[in-house]
């Protein structure tokens, strides 16, 4: 079968779950993966064939695609600040917000000398290994609760010969840090269970709540616990960056200032929505 007439096959199986220009993404992700293809090689050769055995191979991952899988689970990596990373279902997908957080982080530090950074709840460690590998000056340190998520971390530093201390740590049940750091980091869980409603099934179904979820209750939870040991074991200006819940801005201001931190900023994402926030100590 001509790869441009399975094409629009492919589309067609999968726009009633997701729109036209995601389904058309997700057949070029596949084409540069399996055919080492770009959109454009495609388009410069119209007659490219796809032989029954790739057509079968195709039709496997269309089939997981039309159950709402993630790609990137289904391909057992995702892309993250120009690097690549293993994911799969113990952690969370690695998302362009996230890649916000951590060029803030590079900007504001690239030029300083040597500093110290602990990346709290890693999961697949793409903040701690992306800071690693672009501030060469910086010793970083990661915890989480999952071993699991720890072992694909110590994998992903390894493939991307990054050099990343992972230490499993509940947080919450932490009541002091190793060392004091110059910078703390953390993209904590942060979505409401009022808030499922609006998560995609692919999120909901197949990433981990662990990861993802907070009571309703206590939305602020890992923020506030974190904020208290960065009091601790932050060294005098030091700094503090979360990515944050977009409901919950002004709730997150009024936290950090009530934990006395200054030079509070609240930045909004490529979306549009409050999801990042800086305090120094």
């Amino acid at each position: 079968m001509l790869a441009k007439e399975y094409r629009n096959h492919f589309i067609e199986k999968l726009t009633p779950l997701y729109d036209v220009l995601e389904a058309e993404s997700f057949f070029y992700i596949l084409l540069e993966d399996f055919h080492q293809m770009k959109r454009i090689d495609l388009a410069l050769h119209p007659d490219f064939i796809f032989t029954d055995k790739e057509i079968d191979k195709w039709n496997q991952v269309l089939e997981k695609l039309e159950k709402e899988i993630p790609i990137q689970y289904i391909l057992g990596k995702a892309h993250f600040y120009g690097l690549e990373f293993e994911v799969n279902e113990n952690t969370l997908i690695p998302r362009p917000e996230t890649e916000e957080l951590v060029e803030w982080i590079v900007k504001k530090n690239e030029f300083k000398g040597k500093i110290k950074i602990l990346d709290i709840g890693t999961g697949s460690g793409c903040i701690a290994i992306s800071l690693a590998k672009n501030l060469p000056n910086a010793e970083v340190f990661a915890v989480d609760v999952s071993e699991k998520a720890l072992e694909m971390a110590n994998r992903n530093a390894l493939a991307n010969k990054a050099d990343v201390v992972f230490m499993q740590k509940d947080i919450l049940k932490t009541e002091n840090l190793v060392h004091d750091f110059d910078l703390i980091v953390s993209n904590p869980p942060y979505v409401r269970n009022l808030e499922k409603e609006e998560i995609k099934k692919n999120v909901l179904d197949y990433e981990p709540h662990l990861a993802l979820f907070v009571e309703d209750d206590d939305a602020l939870l890992f923020y506030r616990k974190i904020s208290e040991l960065a009091q601790n074991n932050l060294k005098d200006n030091g700094e503090l960056y979360f990515e944050i819940n977009q409901y919950l801005g002004p709730e997150m201001i009024n936290l950090l200032e009530a934990k006395n931190f200054k030079e509070i900023e609240l930045r909004k994402d490529i979306y549009g929505n409050d999801r990042m926030i800086f305090g120094r100590k």
